[in-house]
């Protein structure tokens, strides 16, 4: 029943913004600890950015700077506001979270389907 889905990937050129959107639904109870990941073929998916329930954030060294991870609690969405955007930040975009369900006590950890960015002039 628990869907991640992300949205707002694009064609953008160097320099430009974008702002990722992640919509959590179904039979949850709580969201916990979410993330945003990326992937390229042939090389590892990798964190982008992490906030927990509390707003605690980190991010990876290559992001620093460009990218702003929030979220939005009533909403259950989490976002990822892109800037200054590189070529090297070309890749498949991942929503993921660790979240506790109506019908369990226990954390169970969630992944979107991934959206597209692609960063050309």
């Amino acid at each position: 029943q628990v869907q991640l889905v992300e949205s707002g990937g694009g064609l953008v050129q160097p320099g430009g913004s974008l702002r990722l959107s992640c919509a959590a639904s179904g039979n949850i109870y709580n969201i916990y600890d979410t993330g945003w990941y990326r992937q390229v073929p042939g090389k590892q998916r990798e964190l982008v950015a992490r906030i927990t329930n509390l707003g605690s954030t980190n991010y990876a060294d290559s992001v620093k700077g460009r990218f702003t991870i929030s979220r939005d609690n009533a909403k259950n969405t989490v976002y990822l506001q892109m800037d200054s955007l590189k070529p090297e930040d070309t890749a498949v975009y991942y929503c993921n979270a660790d979240l506790r369900r109506y019908s369990t006590s226990s954390r169970i950890n969630y992944w979107g389907q991934g959206t597209q960015v692609t960063v050309s002039s």
